[in-house]
């Protein structure tokens, strides 16, 4: 073929009837809607998307231009880099120091610290040394913020001061940190520390509307950004009563959102952010630059697991990865030891170097808004958008933010999300790789620290991890151990390997979140051989475990004479039979069918509950 006729050569088009067509050969006939699943956010997710999925929206055409989706600068991180803002813990200012000058040696480029772990401020100015001359601030004070500002003041050059050093009252309230002091008393107490930082310190942002209390709560991304929006508003009204200018309040905001691992929600939830704030601060008559929002985020608390602990490494690099195509000005990547809530060099190090991996080596410095143009990602943002604004009318319908907050519903509505999380981790439906699948027994954990709860002025929003509730079975079986007990279950596998193998790898790896170790039997075809092995193993538990054709065939026997030998013994059936041969099985001795769609969580707590009655009747 000729040159030309090879730059003049076409694929042919390619229509939507023709994929939907090839993909259900793939499927074997099977309807392609079977690739469709439903969010945690109720939006629909299709297989595919094309043009026609947001052609009926307008788009920025371009970064920097309004409504901001696409960024706030034409440029991206090309005319502006993101900050890298890995929070440093010390008790002491000297300790701070310290470690501020070695990590901006490093390739830190904001000082994020935390300020209310500090036992005395005072020298703070000093200590910070000239590191403010070139670094913003990224700092949450919620108990910290008044004297941290009032040290900083005193600074000669205080007006260089930027960044942010900055309290949101409401996010305060939800989690329990308002010292016994109402919201009100915090807003009053509020305006005085804003006024000083305007004064003193032109360029630093004070206003906080922090939504990390509420994705570390179980909310969904719908609600984090109905919550930040109406926060940033019930914030501004509160300002604009006193008497404020409105620009200038709207230059003191900042907005942080905690990023969680589904990968393309986080980066639309982010684009939908932008475009939410430019239509309140529109609604409030703002300038087109004030217009803009300010993003601090940081990877997600809630996603995180104390057992095979390396793979939050993993989580937060795709966390950390949408936040910064998102298009953020602030990132926190959290260590792959948070759970432990301590600092060491190996995890302050990887989280680092994840960002600055992102910076040098993935070139996210060299593209402006990468995700742009995305069909999905464009079709994802709508979607948020449309049904975050609808949210956000709804809690200003009930007086703002702070009021629904006051009375519980903003808790009641998170609370409904984390309750659906939670039943698809206990049923696996979602997975937490190393906690409810692939979970390895030998494994060693992060030692947790339990953190005192308090009841707080409001009724408080509990900032959990999704794995918690594996974590506590893993715990429970640790502890029958300490007591001479082993976790164990049997297995008896019907037949030749072939016919057993696939239903008793389902069973061992159905026990081990809990850490229950299967002990397996050799090929059993007789009562006698399941008998024996039952003696010989001494478990409380086994599963059967073959084909349906051996159901049929061997397992009834054996379940009956299993059960007239050894009474005590705990037997299920590995799979779901028909409803009709169900109640024959129930009826021999099998206690239930633990199968795909099981409950995990509760089928593993009460076997460890059983072996822990049995322990204590020893």
């Amino acid at each position: 073929m000729s040159f030309k006729k090879m730059m003049e050569a076409r694929f042919p088009e390619q229509t939507m009837e023709d994929w939907k067509q090839n993909a259900e050969k793939t499927l074997k006939g099977k309807s392609v809607e079977l690739l469709s699943k439903t969010t945690y956010e109720n939006i629909k997710l299709k297989p595919l998307y094309s043009k026609e999925d947001v052609e009926a929206h307008t788009l920025s055409q371009y970064p920097g231009e309004a409504d901001f989706r696409r960024g706030s600068n034409a440029g991206g991180y090309l005319s502006e880099e993101w900050k890298v803002a890995q929070k440093i813990s010390a008790l002491t200012t000297d300790e701070l120091s310290e470690k501020l000058l070695a990590a901006t040696e490093k390739g830190q480029t904001a000082l994020a610290f935390h300020p209310d772990q500090l036992e005395d401020l005072n020298e703070i100015s000093q200590k910070v040394g000239g590191l403010y001359k070139n670094h913003p601030f990224c700092v949450e004070a919620y108990q910290n913020q008044k004297l941290l500002i009032e040290e900083l003041a005193k600074l000669e050059d205080s007006e260089i001061i930027s960044g942010y050093i900055a309290c949101d009252p409401l996010a305060a309230a939800a989690a329990a940190k308002l010292n016994d002091r109402s919201i009100d008393e915090e807003y009053d107490q509020w305006i005085d520390t804003i006024s000083l930082a305007a004064e003193k310190m032109p360029k630093l942002k004070t206003i906080l509307a922090d939504s990390a209390v509420y994705h570390n709560g179980g909310a969904n991304a719908v609600q984090e950004l109905a919550f930040a929006v109406a926060s940033g508003v019930n914030h501004l009204q509160y300002f604009l009563d006193k008497g404020q200018n409105l620009e200038n309040i709207l230059s003191k905001i900042v907005f942080k959102f905690s990023i969680g691992p589904n990968f393309f929600m986080e980066i639309a939830k982010l684009r939908a952010a932008r475009v939410l704030w430019s239509k309140v601060a529109g609604a409030y008559g703002a300038s087109e630059d004030s217009k803009k929002m300010v993003i601090s985020a940081e990877t997600s608390f809630f996603s995180k697991s104390a057992y095979d602990p390396y793979v939050n490494m993993l989580r937060a690099g795709n966390e950390s990865f949408a936040a910064v195509l998102g298009g953020v000005q602030y990132l926190h990547v959290s260590p792959y030891n948070e759970p432990e809530a301590s600092d060491s060099l190996l995890g302050d190090r990887t989280a680092r170097n994840t960002q600055l991996i992102l910076k040098e080596e993935v070139h996210l410095l060299k593209v402006s808004d990468p995700a742009g143009g995305s069909w999905y990602v464009e079709h994802l943002t709508n979607e948020l958008t449309e049904k975050a604004w609808a949210l956000f009318l709804e809690i200003e319908e009930r007086d703002g933010m702070a009021e629904a907050l006051k009375s519980g519903w903003v808790q009641e509505q998170i609370s409904q999300v984390l309750e659906k999380r939670k039943q698809d981790i206990e049923t696996r439906k979602q997975s937490i790789i190393g906690t409810n699948i692939y979970a390895n027994l030998d494994d060693k954990p992060l030692q947790i620290k339990t953190v005192p709860k308090n009841s707080g002025v409001i009724q408080p929003i509990p900032q959990i991890r999704l794995s918690e509730s594996y974590e506590s079975l893993r715990r429970a079986s640790e502890n029958l151990s300490r007591k001479g007990i082993n976790p164990e279950a049997g297995l008896i596998c019907l037949g030749p390997l072939k016919d057993h193998k696939a239903r008793a790898d389902f069973i061992t790896g159905f026990l081990a979140p809990g850490a229950i170790r299967a002990v397996k039997s050799e090929s059993v075809e007789e009562p006698e051989t399941a008998a024996a092995f039952i003696k010989e193993s001494n478990c409380r538990h086994y599963f059967i475990c073959g084909s349906n054709e051996q159901y049929d065939g061997m397992a009834l026997p054996i379940i009956k004479y299993v059960k007239e030998a050894f009474p005590d013994t705990e037997l299920f059936l590995a799979g779901l039979p028909e409803e009709s041969k169900q109640s024959e099985y129930t009826a021999a001795g099998v206690k239930g069918f633990v199968h795909i769609k099981s409950n995990c969580y509760e089928t593993l707590l009460s076997l460890l509950n059983e072996l822990e009655v049995a322990s204590n009747g020893q």
